[in-house]
């Protein structure tokens, strides 16, 4: 009492003083209590592996039955194999269709798997018997290197006529050839005619000026050639060849600008009537033949310039190339299987052991997809399910079936899919359709009535490159996947996360093949060994596990079990 008196009595000082210690008990809590907003990674290795795509459903198991053998191809019968009444073991033909379509269509797939396969050869570099045939990404290299050596050339060759000319067009413009020996040849060509026409005085202007010109950039280039080797660098190569180029520009207009400010001498004093001096003619007949050798080094130069920017590009567009020949030999691999698949629906068999109870067809009749020609009945147990209008639009009569039950732990028997129905049923406003699965073997412990959930393989792919799902990001049309180029410090064991920050990745577009819940195989973008990012683990706060002591006395609360 004594104590609730003096808070009383001392009010605004107790109030202060417990804001004091609650900020302290705040500020000691947050300083005992960590958490962490990194995002973590799970790393992992590219392997290859294989995929195996199915659909499930559930139903019912079902004692002995009758099945409609129905054909999944179209054609004339050649071919029947079962009378009426006759036992049949699963897998018996009972009737061979006609195969020439199909077997076409088999031997051009393979020709095109075999075609892509050549195309994809040759532009890696194959080996035959005879010896190694270069590639086109080899081929392209040889070329961008043969080009930077023409290239130098055509330069070398510059440089045997550059020098001839320069040195031609200072003796046209600055020495004493006239009757007045006291006179530049340039001042005589422009004096003499002044008086007439003062427009030469520009063009000897233009014609002195262009001529300074180039005579810079020629000491310039001439200075660089000296510097460069064949064996220089490409970039030091290519420097040279273009600034070759703008040189041989410069030096083509200084010869039309003075070949024009001479001409024009010519013509003025034509014009009068008054004779030129033969010297005049001499210049221009020298300034036409550099003009014609100027001019052949431009075009060589030029040439060059673009040989090195074709031949680089298409180098770039090798790698591009291979990737998308990688694509075309696996697209080729697909329609041979699915051609080899589809020649096998022209053997019509027994969907599995029973006795032939109905047979409607002979030889030389014509039969479509779908149509009954013949009906089994077995005494074996059947399994029925029903699937929806997209599970089922992925299956055939044939397609292996794997199947579990609920009532028999640990037991999984194979099977076939032996009927699908044609006609679906709609109840509240869902489509579904009756598939009927037989089984490879008998069971006893399997009874009729028993519940079931059946696998229906649809595809399936061995030694392919396959990540998981989600390591794969979809934007702007196209799938990506993070690829690891390096991590800082020692690599955890096993899949334990990593921080973002530790992490160096780049955005790699991948092309996709078939995919199932988990995996999904990678056509391109990605090879074996590769580490890619699996997952990524969102920041979240973490707690310490540890409390701040109470500033009140006593323990503080803790996170771990009681006494």
């Amino acid at each position: 009492m004594k104590i609730i008196k003096k808070i009383l009595k001392y009010k605004k000082t107790s109030i202060i003083v417990l804001l004091v210690i609650a900020i302290g008990a705040y500020w000691t809590y947050g300083k005992y209590t960590s958490a962490t907003w990194e995002t973590n990674y799970v790393i992992g290795v590219v392997e290859k592996g294989t995929i195996i795509v199915s659909v499930s459903g559930s139903g019912q198991v079902s004692a002995s039955n009758q099945i409609d053998i129905k054909p999944k191809a179209s054609g004339d019968v050649l071919y029947v194999g079962v009378k009426n009444g006759q036992a049949v073991n699963a897998g018996a033909l009972v009737a061979q269709l006609d195969t020439r379509d199909a077997q076409k269509t088999v031997r051009d797939a393979e020709v095109a798997l075999e075609t892509a396969k050549l195309d994809l050869g040759r532009m890696k570099g194959i080996t035959t018997s005879s010896g190694a045939i270069r590639g086109n990404k080899e081929k392209a290299a040889d070329d961008l290197k043969k080009s930077y050596d023409d290239g130098f050339n055509t330069v070398s060759n510059s440089f045997i006529d550059f020098p001839g000319a320069m040195t031609g067009l200072h003796d046209i413009l600055f020495t004493s050839q006239t009757q007045n020996l006291n006179q530049w040849n340039i001042d005589y060509y422009a004096d003499s005619v002044k008086n007439y026409d003062e427009r030469i005085l520009d063009y000897k202007n233009i014609a002195q000026q262009s001529y300074y010109v180039a005579r810079d950039s020629y000491n310039n280039n001439f200075e660089l050639y000296k510097k460069t080797t064949r064996s220089s660098s490409d970039q030091e190569i290519e420097a040279l060849i273009d600034n070759t180029y703008e040189t041989s520009k410069k030096i083509s207009d200084a010869i039309k600008n003075i070949n024009n400010f001479i001409q024009f001498h010519r013509d003025i004093l034509t014009n009068k009537n008054l004779i030129p001096i033969s010297l005049s003619a001499t210049h221009i007949s020298q300034l036409v033949v550099y003009t014609g050798n100027v001019n052949s080094h431009l075009v060589s130069l030029l040439s060059a310039k673009n040989s090195i920017q074709n031949n680089r590009e298409a180098l770039a567009g090798t790698d591009f190339d291979i990737r998308d020949q990688k694509i075309k030999v696996s697209q080729a691999e697909n329609s041979l299987t699915e051609a080899k698949q589809k020649l096998e629906d022209y053997s019509i068999r027994a969907p599995f052991s029973g006795t032939i109870a109905m047979l409607d067809v002979n030889e030389a009749d014509s039969v479509t997809t779908g149509t009954a020609i013949a009906t089994i009945i077995t005494k074996q147990k059947l399994a029925g399910i029903s699937l929806n209008e997209v599970d089922v639009s992925k299956i055939s009569v044939g397609q292996a079936v794997t199947l579990i039950f609920d009532a028999v732990e640990g037991l999984t028997i194979s099977g076939k899919v032996a009927e699908i129905d044609s006609i679906g049923a709609v109840t509240q406003g869902v489509v579904t359709y009756n598939v009927k699965l037989g089984f490879d073997t008998q069971d006893d412990r399997v009874k009729p009535g028993m519940s079931t959930s059946a696998s229906i393989i649809t595809n399936i792919k061995q030694n392919i490159i396959s990540i998981p799902n989600s390591a794969i990001t979809f934007q702007n049309n196209s799938n990506f996947v993070e690829v690891v180029d390096n991590i800082s410090g020692s690599e955890p064991a096993g899949n334990s996360p990593i921080p973002a920050s530790l992490i160096t990745t780049r955005s790699m577009e991948v092309q996709t093949g078939i995919s199932n819940d988990t995996l999904t195989e990678i056509l391109s973008g990605l090879n074996e060994g590769d580490r890619i990012v699996l997952r990524k683990i969102a920041a979240t706060a973490t707690q310490a596990a540890t409390q701040a002591p109470s500033l009140f006395g006593g323990g503080g609360v803790r996170t771990g079990g009681g006494r």
